[in-house]
């Protein structure tokens, strides 16, 4: 197999495919672009990455289960073209989907540097070394064992001196250190409890966060300066409907900031957003999120009750200039472009993204990366996403 670079496209709707990378043309900064994938309405490419036809890539199911390809035998295709659903390519079982994507270093040598994570519903985590799935067969491996009726949420690579970070659907997230988990040495095990939930409370999604040497004092005087600059900016058109609930952190004096040390912050933050069920959303900065140790009940990661509604539909790390896909359980979807969602504090409510419908609830929330979409549509697209894309 001739070693060629490739672009790995996946969708929303389960679907795959690779185009060769010298497939896109570079064009000059300020183009329209060209047009990209055609697909139905109620789908969009969820994530974009670049790989080897030799780079190995793990595939992984709800269910606990892993696959795994050379990238040269997912299915070959054109910009325009859809791809070829993993039902098709995976012996996926039935009412199982794919979760997450993971491309892998070429060079298996190097696979006992990294260590791979997984997160259930349930709230146990377990680390492994990727070198565990260095042999899967076509039938594929279980990844994690899983008790009845528990499912998989999270899965991904990281190393020691990485944080993890779990939510729940009731609000509440927990930040450890990834070697609070040991390593484990079979795959047979549930692993060891992430979160302590409570009541009917699930975990709906799992982040691997950079570990910044910073001390709580540090991050709090950081977190303060940064909001304090972002309401000077905002001014008079800060949005109404950002309502704080009463924080439940522990109160950490503030420390006095160099202006090199606000930019080397500044430099290495991250922000998490989170989407309740009735539409409400927000950007808070990770700095907000306090590490603790594994297993406690963790803090508040979104102020729920009212309008807000009392549960999350999702919370993942974003970038500025990534765009987000919603979709309700009625079929409606809306894109919209994650600069207009407002930072603001880890306990607030946040701000309407997606005014949902009565009795009507976001079920999925999808991070797009820019997939170099055509801008030469006059917006008629973006505009049936909006208005609820009702093909």
């Amino acid at each position: 197999i001739p070693r060629e670079d490739m672009v790995v496209t996946v969708t929303h709707g389960g679907y795959v495919k690779r185009v060769a990378l010298n497939a896109y043309r570079t064009q000059h900064r300020g183009g329209k672009g060209k047009s990209g994938m055609t697909m139905k309405d109620e789908d969009a490419i969820t994530g974009v990455f670049s790989a080897s036809t030799h780079t190995p890539v793990l595939f992984f199911a709800t269910n606990g289960k892993a696959y795994k390809l050379k990238t040269w035998r997912l299915p070959l295709g054109n910009p325009q073209s859809r791809g070829k659903a993993f039902v098709n390519l995976l012996p996926i079982e039935p009412g199982d989907s794919i979760m997450n994507v993971l491309p892998l270093p070429e060079n298996e040598s190097e696979w006992d540097n990294h260590d791979i994570m997984f997160a259930t519903k349930s709230g146990d985590v377990r680390r492994n070394k990727l070198s565990d799935f260095a042999t899967v067969n076509r039938a594929g491996k279980i990844a994690m064992k899983l008790e009845d009726g528990d499912r998989m949420v999270g899965v991904a690579i990281c190393n020691a001196d990485d944080d993890i970070l779990l939510t729940t659907q009731l609000g509440r997230a927990i930040r450890f250190k990834a070697d609070d988990v040991r390593v484990f040495k079979g795959r047979d095990s549930t692993g060891v409890r992430g979160i302590r939930l409570q009541g009917d409370d699930e975990v709906i999604s799992m982040a691997v966060l950079g570990r910044v040497d910073a001390s709580p004092e540090e991050r709090a005087a950081y977190v303060k300066h940064a909001n304090a600059m972002r309401k000077a900016l905002a001014g008079a058109d800060a949005d109404e409907e950002v309502a704080v609930v009463e924080a439940d952190d522990e109160e950490v004096g503030d420390a006095a900031l160099s202006v090199e040390r606000i930019a080397e912050l500044g430099a290495a933050e991250q922000f998490i957003l989170t989407v309740t069920e009735t539409g409400f959303g927000k950007r808070s900065s990770a700095y907000e999120y306090r590490r603790t140790g594994r297993g406690g009940q963790g803090l508040t990661a979104h102020g729920l009750g009212g309008r807000a509604g009392t549960r999350l539909a999702a919370a993942f790390p974003v970038e500025e200039s990534d765009d987000l896909m919603l979709v309700t359980d009625g079929g409606q979807m809306i894109r919209t472009p994650v600069g207009q969602v407002r930072i603001v504090g880890r306990s607030s409510q946040g701000v309407t993204i997606f005014r949902t419908g009565k009795d009507e609830k976001v079920v999925s929330v999808e991070r797009l990366p820019d997939s170099g979409g055509d801008d030469d549509a006059d917006g008629a697209d973006d505009t049936a996403i909006e208005e609820g894309g009702e093909g």
